[in-house]
């Protein structure tokens, strides 16, 4: 990996900062990259750099800020060192950072943006070395520091013994490093040598050789991920969390040396010792891993469909009494047609990659099919599909089964068809029987069992029936708990109580909106990751147009947080729509149909939709930082 003494010189270091603020302090700063003509655009280099530090203050908090940037403006990667002897205020909150590293990445370098921000902040977190830094007295020390700390970090020790490690996470970025960091200050404390890979996001790197591994005491693999085994397969294997290979490097280390860790045999379950987390801690990593696999497959999918539906609707939609509709024929329905065909394969995607995250390969096609099926209900007789609750249920079932079916020692006669043909075929038709037989008819039994019971509350309380319609609603986003809600306004439209339509229509955008906005308050980046930050924009469009399947891809990947805090909003919604007497002539929902002139209130519609999505956006960040913060202590 390519460490940071590779783009920084004394030339690039300023001991006596005379900044007193963060954007004076870029700018002086900038001024060494452009004498030493790494930017060619000062000024547009400093602009992104500031807009970066406008999504989230990059300052630390031992006193030091990095603030950088992928610019169009840089020439070459490069690292500006400024220390301030009366420190500036980074955060906008009043904490002062004493030592500015300021990063240049030019626009089409990920890889080596990931590897000076991983490496640097790795050090960042050794005190010593900011101290050191902090009391320099010329520019060459600073650099000197960097240098001994990496001459440090990779020389060999005596006494021959030799480990190797591997470290990952489930993002991949700072705890893979952190890990990596840990494990070799403790070997350097111990007086032995070990190699540590990095599974971080940018892939695979710091290999060992298969000559490496057979000189090797042992293997301490301090990683979230998934772990190629096999090349360890006769030597002394620890296999724990990233977390401890953080926590408790030396502990490990010591393991391995007393030999006390168990010999690994290839196609065993996973090696366990005492420094493994418990069972219940560790399948639930394990199915977050996986839901996040099939969501991240999906998530293109959801925007494709989404954004171009979303533009059809808001350029050539006409409202009708049967709802908002494009024209036939149409160039927008042509356009539209594109963006259904988008929202149709996020179903089976998302069943697909699941399966395949558990099963391998072979469990691809089948998870598929599993998806489709689930998600259309005319297998099994019912008015509506299964929607993305039911993708993640043959996801599972179809990856489960696949793994078990793997287990099995076919004739070697066979054994080439069995990952292309048999399994495939076998897990397609174990998922068909599952939903078409078994899952089905209750299914299609709970769809005319709900649409019975709105019917009976129609004539009851506005508040239990608003409670009740926006439960639905915000259970699913567009799945079948939704469509037969959705469906029962409809038709009371025909007959004159566009009331109940109006309603509705102020729950189905809060989904995605409260999404949105939960995405944009979490301004630290804490609780959501980078792509669903990004995917955030995409559901605020979709919301706008009242398109709810915007937030599926937030659903599926924490349902226990998200769905419950949807319903909620969306409740709250629907609930007001209600009582403030909102109607919709228009068989649609969103903002959009307050610009048509369907809606007969529509300020009040507005607030009503601001109140529930504002609702669901608290209600799944309290919950988020409930469930992370024994988490983010643990790591702190």
């Amino acid at each position: 990996m390519r460490n940071i003494s590779q783009f920084l010189s004394s030339e690039l270091v300023k001991i006596n900062l005379q900044s007193k603020d963060k954007k004076s302090a870029i700018k002086e700063l900038s001024g060494l990259f452009e004498t030493k003509q790494i930017i060619k655009d000062k000024n547009q280099y400093i602009a992104d750099v500031l807009k970066r530090e406008e999504e989230v203050s990059t300052e630390l908090d031992n006193g030091v800020a990095i603030p950088h940037a992928k610019s169009a403006a840089v020439i070459k990667p490069a690292v500006a060192i400024g220390i301030s002897r009366n420190g500036i205020d980074f955060s906008g909150e009043g904490r002062l950072s004493y030592v500015i590293f300021l990063i240049a990445i030019p626009q089409n370098a990920n890889d080596t943006h990931i590897s000076i921000l991983s490496n640097l902040t790795s050090h960042l977190l050794e005190t010593d070395c900011i101290q050191k830094i902090k009391g320099a007295k010329t520019e060459q020390e600073v650099v000197d520091i960097f240098s001994k700390e990496i001459e440090e970090e990779h020389q060999t020790r005596k006494g021959g013994r030799f480990l190797i490690g591997v470290t990952g996470c489930t993002v991949g970025v700072a705890h893979t490093y952190l890990a990596q960091k840990a494990l070799e200050k403790a070997a350097n404390e111990i007086g032995v040598t070990i190699k540590v890979e990095t599974n971080g996001s940018i892939g695979i790197e710091n290999s060992p050789t298969k000559e490496e591994i057979e000189h090797a005491e042992g293997i301490i693999i301090a990683s979230d991920r998934e772990t190629d085994m096999e090349r360890f397969a006769g030597k002394r294997v620890i296999n724990t969390s990233a977390k401890k290979g953080i926590d408790e490097p030396k502990e490990l280390i010591m393991q391995i040396l007393d030999k006390k860790a168990p010999i690994y045999k290839h196609n065993q379950k996973k090696t366990v010792t005492h420094f493994e987390e418990s069972d219940t801690e560790s399948q639930h990593k394990s199915l977050y891993k996986v839901l996040m696999s099939g969501v991240s497959y999906m998530i293109p999918f959801v925007v494709i469909g989404g954004l171009l539906i979303a533009i059809s609707l808001a350029i050539g939609g006409e409202p009708t009494p049967n709802g908002l509709v494009i024209p036939e024929g149409s160039f927008w329905n042509k356009i539209s047609a594109v963006g259904s065909t988008g929202f149709t394969l996020m179903i089976p995607i998302l069943a697909g990659y699941i399966a395949s995250a558990i099963g391998d390969r072979a469990a691809l096609a089948p998870g598929m099919i599993g998806g489709w099926i689930a998600n259309n209900g005319s297998f099994y007789n019912s008015t509506a599909g299964t929607g993305f609750i039911g993708a993640i249920i043959a996801g599972l079932l179809v990856g489960y089964f696949v793994k078990w079916l793997k287990h099995f020692k076919y004739p070697e006669a066979i054994q080439p068809l069995v990952p292309i043909m048999l399994i495939p075929i076998t897990a397609s038709l174990f998922i068909a029987f599952i939903f078409i037989f078994i899952i089905g008819m209750p299914i299609s039994s709970l769809m005319t069992a709900l649409n019975a019971m709105l019917q009976r509350l129609s004539t009851g309380s506005l508040i239990i029936l608003g409670i009740v319609v926006g439960l639905m609603q915000g259970f699913d986003m567009g799945g079948p708990f939704g469509k037969v809600a959705f469906m029962f306004s409809v038709g009371l439209i025909a007959e004159g109580q566009p009331q109940f339509m109006g309603a509705q229509a102020c729950a189905i955008p809060v989904a995605p909106l409260g999404m949105a906005l939960a995405t944009f308050l979490d301004r630290k980046h804490r609780l959501f990751q980078s792509e669903e930050t990004a995917n955030g924009k995409a559901a605020l469009a979709m919301g706008l147009v009242g398109i709810s399947e915007g937030a599926i891809p937030f659903a599926a990947s924490d349902p226990f947080t998200v769905i419950p805090a949807n319903m909620i909003g969306s409740a709250v919604s629907c609930t007001m729509g209600f009582l403030f007497g909102i109607t919709d002539t228009v068989a649609h929902g969103g903002p959009i149909v307050l610009l048509l002139g369907a809606v007969n209130k529509p300020l009040i519609g507005l607030l009503c939709m601001m109140a529930g999505a504002s609702v669901t956006a608290l209600i799944c960040l309290t919950l988020k930082k409930y469930k992370y913060s024994k988490v983010e202590k643990s790591y702190n």
